[in-house]
Order: C-alpha cells, then sequence, then structure tokens
C-alpha cells in the first residue's frame, strides 16, 4: 500500500499535467504581453512615460473598438475586409452632413446609419445568397472605398464643429474619450460572448453551422445581425477617427483590417471558428499596438514597419494553425 502511494505520490495525474500545459497554452500571449511590456519598459527610453502610454493607448482605440465585432465575425467562421473603406466612408459622409445641418448628432447617426447598411449588405451577401466571405466583403471593400472617394471629391473634407472635435480630444478623469469607448466595447462584448444565448449562438454556428441550425438557431439572421454590430462599431471608429484630425479622408485606414484581423487571432480567435475570448483580443490589440509604439520610438523606417506587420499576421495565422492541430 504505502508502495503504490508513493508511486501515486512521485506521478501526479497526466489529467493534472495536461491541465497545466493547457493553462499555459490558452494563456501564452497574455503572458508574453507581461513579459514584453517589461522588457520593453526597461530597454527603451521613454516607452513606460505617462505621456507615450496614453499615446499607446488612443493609437489602439480604432483597432480595439473593431476588434470586438471583428472577434464576433471571426467566431462565426465569416471575417470582414472592408473594415478600413467603411471607417474612411463614415469619417467623410459624416463630416458632409455635418458641413450641411450644422449638428454633430445629426452628422454621427448619418455615419451610423450608413455603417449600419454596409454591415447588413455584407451579411446578406453572405448568408442569404451566399457569395463568399473574401469575395463579398472584397467587393465591398472596393465599392465603399470609391464612394468616399466620389461624395468628397477626392479631397478631405474639413471639420469645423467644435462640439465634434472636442469628442475626439476630451478627457474624463485624465482617460481619453476613445480610450473609454473602447474599454466600454470590451466589456459589452465580452458580456455579450461569454453571458448571452447571442454569443453561445455566435461560437455555435462557428462550430457547427448545420447542428447549430438543427439547434434551432436561425443562421442566417444572427449572421447578418454580427455584420450589422461590425458596421456600426466600425463607423464609430471612423467618425472618433475623423475627430481627431479634423477631417474625414477618403484615404483613411488603408490596410486596417489586416491589423484587426491580426490583432484577433494573436488574441486566440480561431479563423476555423468556434473559438474566441475577449481577454484574448484586448492582448491582441495591445501586441499589435506597442509593436508600432516601439517602432515609432526607435525611429524604425516605415518600410520595415510593413515587414514588421506582415511577420507578426504570419506568426498569427501559424499560431492559430498550431493551437488548432493541438486541440486535434
Amino acid at each position: 500500500m504505502n508502495t503504490a502511494t508513493n508511486i501515486a505520490h512521485n506521478n501526479p495525474p497526466a489529467a493534472m499535467t495536461d491541465s497545466k500545459k493547457q493553462w499555459l497554452f490558452e494563456y501564452s500571449m497574455p503572458l508574453l504581453y507581461i513579459a514584453l511590456f517589461a522588457v520593453l519598459s526597461f530597454a527603451v527610453e521613454n516607452f513606460f512615460s505617462v505621456p507615450n502610454i496614453v499615446g499607446l493607448m488612443l493609437s489602439v482605440a480604432q483597432i480595439g473598438m473593431v476588434a470586438c465585432t471583428m472577434m464576433l465575425c471571426l467566431a462565426s467562421r465569416d471575417f470582414d475586409l472592408s473594415i478600413g473603406s467603411t471607417i474612411a466612408f463614415a469619417g467623410v459622409f459624416g463630416a458632409i452632413v455635418m458641413q450641411h445641418t450644422g449638428s454633430a448628432i445629426v452628422a454621427a447617426v448619418a455615419a451610423l446609419a450608413a455603417g449600419a447598411l454596409i454591415g447588413a449588405g455584407n451579411g446578406i451577401l453572405i448568408a442569404y445568397l451566399r457569395v463568399n466571405a473574401l469575395i463579398a466583403t472584397l467587393a465591398t471593400m472596393l465599392i465603399v472605398r470609391g464612394l468616399a472617394f466620389i461624395v468628397s471629391h477626392g479631397q478631405a473634407v474639413g471639420i469645423d464643429n467644435d462640439a465634434f472635435i472636442d469628442f475626439g480630444d476630451a478627457r474624463l478623469l485624465g482617460i481619453p474619450v476613445p480610450v473609454i469607448v473602447t474599454t466600454a466595447c470590451f466589456v459589452v462584448f465580452g458580456v455579450l460572448l461569454n453571458h448571452t444565448v447571442f454569443g453561445r449562438n455566435t461560437l455555435a454556428i462557428g462550430g457547427n453551422p448545420e447542428a447549430a441550425r438543427l439547434a434551432g438557431v436561425k443562421v442566417e439572421r444572427l449572421r447578418v445581425l454580427i455584420f450589422l454590430l461590425q458596421g456600426v462599431v466600425t463607423a464609430m471608429a471612423g467618425l472618433i477617427l475623423s475627430s481627431r484630425i479634423t477631417s474625414g479622408q477618403p484615404n483613411a485606414a488603408q490596410g486596417f483590417e489586416l491589423d484587426v484581423i491580426s490583432a484577433c487571432v494573436l488574441g486566440g480567435v480561431s479563423l476555423q471558428g468556434g473559438k474566441a475570448r475577449i481577454v484574448g483580443v484586448a492582448v491582441g490589440v495591445l501586441i499589435m499596438g506597442t509593436v508600432d509604439n516601439v517602432m515609432n520610438l526607435l525611429n524604425v523606417d516605415a518600410f520595415y514597419q510593413y515587414l514588421v506587420r506582415g511577420i507578426i499576421l504570419l506568426a498569427a495565422v501559424l499560431l492559430d494553425q498550431l493551437k488548432a492541430r493541438g486541440a486535434r
């Protein structure tokens, strides 16, 4: 009996070892970011200064809020390449409406409605008309970007409404409003994902659409709703960007979609669908923003910054593949 007890004591159950490995695997990115942040705080001058940290938070605000809804798209086995164009169009359209009405509220509502229409259009094309998500959102990306240039005549549309401009620069308890909005997005969509039927159904669609349909989930309707939310949040990001730069720019946010998708995949959202964690997405967003921030502090040439972003995107996809193989 004692011998058996000693063997059991010296050789812990395999299940316990596997659970530790699974824990390390699941939380590898947050642990990596904590280590990265600590190293950069000591190695890079001015990185751990209050102005730089605030600037870092502001720089990832738009990516962060859009990543919340992109997480839902990826979790349901879809994605959206039109978000950069939607940001540009929302900023331009909002600025034009503001020039004609003089009302920041009317301009914001009009831009959000335009984003909702773009998102719902993507959802209808993909869910009901069965157009491949890559083709549908790629076409929308080109169409919406073209509309942004057409309505603005290819030029920036200036904003002179003080109330609207203040929204991008205002602070509450020392925290910039865009950062507060982004934090609110993470909280709201985290609750939706983890504590509602909407979130469970979204993951169910990504895991197995046919099984979800047989279980009573209205798959097509939910996919349209997810894309509609994507459009609204993306338009909100476009309004915040235009308020910060005091103009609607038709060429804004080019390549934005790749940064958002990279952040989501780095944060553990599976490209195969059915798996997402809001905390992981937040970490992925911070990693992308921190890398850009450090490269700017070190005066890294813009050409090399493109190279680094490409490497991060490739690493994110490879990490997703490794996790999928590990799960199998």
